[in-house]
């Protein structure tokens, strides 16, 4: 009856400690990547939008691009929106007077394909789904953080894979395209990922 009690024990310790580790980690992901509402523009936003929104103008902070991504010394850094753009105004306002490494920041929204690597950051809507394997086809190679939202983009090869609990924005990390797109994410941020997926052991499971 002890051993028992004991293991029973452990168990809920280890529960515990389970649960804790996750809500810690939703916390240091909201507090760097979640931006108070009342300092948004007052556009009709869903609030996932938000969130999203300002994960993406804060990922230059966790990330590396090799100089060979950017067409000149003085190209702006380019956030682009690929399919539905559901952000309103909120991300353009949250970059305004944004810079990463004295360059600039331009939001735009992509609507061909050959435009889609000269951006650094690339975010896929759900609107695309379908078109993953296409457009990330078209991505092999290129330095550009691809980041979407749905529940297989990590698996199908994108790079930043967002989702939610606890209405907290998380994410997923495919390091293995990071790498073979020579981009450097930094070690803090993949403390922070949920999980980190590797693309060649997702391909043969």
């Amino acid at each position: 009856m002890f051993l028992a009690g004991t293991d029973t024990s452990q168990h809920y310790r280890k529960s515990a400690r389970s649960v804790f580790a996750q809500m810690a980690r939703i916390c240091i992901a909201a507090a760097l990547f979640l931006f108070p509402v009342t300092c948004l523009p007052q556009e009709a936003v869903k609030a996932e939008y938000r969130s999203e929104a300002n994960a993406l103008s804060n990922f230059p902070n966790f990330v590396e691009w090799p100089a060979e991504a950017f067409a000149t010394p003085q190209a702006p850094f380019l956030v682009c929106v690929y399919g539905n753009f559901s952000f309103g105004t909120v991300l353009s306002e949250l970059t305004r007077a944004q810079t990463v490494r004295g360059r600039r920041v331009d939001v735009r929204w992509v609507r061909k394909d050959n435009e889609l690597r000269t951006c650094q950051i690339l975010f896929i809507s759900r609107s695309e789904q379908k078109r993953y394997t296409k457009i990330l086809a078209t991505m092999r190679g290129a330095a550009v953080l691809t980041v979407g939202e749905t529940a297989d983009f990590a698996e199908s090869g994108g790079m930043v894979e967002f989702e939610y609990e606890h209405d907290a924005l998380l994410f997923e990390v495919n390091l293995s395209s990071a790498n073979e797109a020579h981009l450097k994410i930094s070690s803090r941020f993949l403390s922070l990922a949920r999980r980190i997926v590797n693309s060649n052991e997702a391909a043969k499971s």
